[in-house]
C-alpha cells in the first residue's frame, strides 16, 4: 500500500512540476510580446499567440491577467531571448531556446548541463544550419471537422505539411507565414491549443539505446532549467 501511495504521489509531483515549468514558459512569452507591441492583445499578435498558449496549458485567466500587468510595470526587469548551440554526447546537435532576465547565469547553466553529460556549447552558426524555423499549430482532433478541405485551403496560404492522429492535429508552414495563417485562423474562429515557431532538424541521426539514453538525460536536464524555454536537437 506505501509504495503504491509514493508512486501517486511522484506522479502527482512530476505533473505539477511539469505545469510549474509550463506556466514559467508562458509567463516570459507574455512578457517578450507585451515588451515588443504593449499590452493590449488587440493590437499585439505575438501577445495574442501567447494568451492562447496559455488557455492550451489550462493557465488560470487571473495568472494570465497578473503576467500582463506585471510585464507592463515599469519596475519589471525584461526578459530578453536567447539561442544557444551545441553538441550532446555522440554527435547529436542541440539548440538550447531560452528567455531571461540574466544572461551571465544562463549561459553559465546551460554550459554546465552541456558539459555534466559529456558534451559542448559550440559557437553560434556551428549547428544552427542543421534546423529550419517553422510555424507548428496544434488543434485538438475535433476542432476541424473536415480536415482534407482545411489542407486544401491552407495550402495556398502557406501550410506545408498536416498530422493528425486520434487525439490531435498538427499543422507546419513556413516561419514567414506563421502570421498570415494564425491572422486567417482568428477570422474564421479556429481556436489552436498552442502556435509556436520550432526549431526541426533537417537531418537526424540514429543511436543505440545506450547512446540515446545518454543524450536524452541531458535534454532532460536542460528542459527542467527555468530559463530554458524549447530544446530542439537532432536525435531520431
Amino acid at each position: 500500500m506505501g509504495r503504491i501511495f509514493e508512486k501517486r504521489k511522484h506522479k502527482m509531483f512530476a505533473r505539477y512540476d511539469r505545469m510549474a515549468k509550463s506556466f514559467t514558459k508562458i509567463g516570459r512569452e507574455i512578457a517578450i510580446a507585451v515588451r515588443e507591441g504593449g499590452g493590449d492583445p488587440k493590437y499585439n499578435a505575438r501577445l495574442r499567440i501567447a494568451v492562447q498558449n496559455a488557455k492550451g496549458v489550462n493557465m488560470p485567466k487571473d495568472r494570465i491577467e497578473a503576467a500582463i500587468k506585471r510585464a507592463t510595470s515599469k519596475d519589471e526587469q525584461g526578459f530578453q531571448q536567447s539561442l544557444y548551440e551545441g553538441y550532446a554526447p555522440h554527435g547529436i546537435a542541440v539548440l538550447v531556446e531560452c528567455a531571461t532576465d540574466n544572461p551571465t547565469r544562463t549561459v553559465a547553466n546551460v554550459r554546465h548541463h552541456f558539459t555534466k553529460h559529456n558534451g559542448s556549447l559550440a559557437a553560434n552558426g556551428s549547428v544552427a544550419f542543421m534546423f529550419e524555423r517553422k510555424g507548428v499549430f496544434k488543434f485538438p482532433a475535433g476542432a476541424i471537422t473536415n480536415v482534407e478541405e482545411f489542407e486544401l485551403e491552407f495550402i495556398d496560404h502557406g501550410l506545408e505539411e498536416l498530422e493528425q492522429d486520434d487525439h490531435e492535429i498538427v499543422v507546419y508552414t513556413s516561419f514567414n507565414d506563421f502570421g498570415k495563417i494564425q491572422k486567417i485562423l482568428e477570422d474564421k474562429g479556429i481556436v489552436a491549443t498552442s502556435a509556436e515557431w520550432h526549431y526541426l532538424p533537417t537531418t537526424t541521426k540514429e543511436l543505440s539505446e545506450d547512446h540515446a539514453k545518454e543524450v536524452l538525460e541531458m535534454i532532460e536536464d536542460l528542459e527542467a532549467d527555468d530559463d530554458v524555454q524549447s530544446v530542439y536537437h537532432t536525435l531520431r
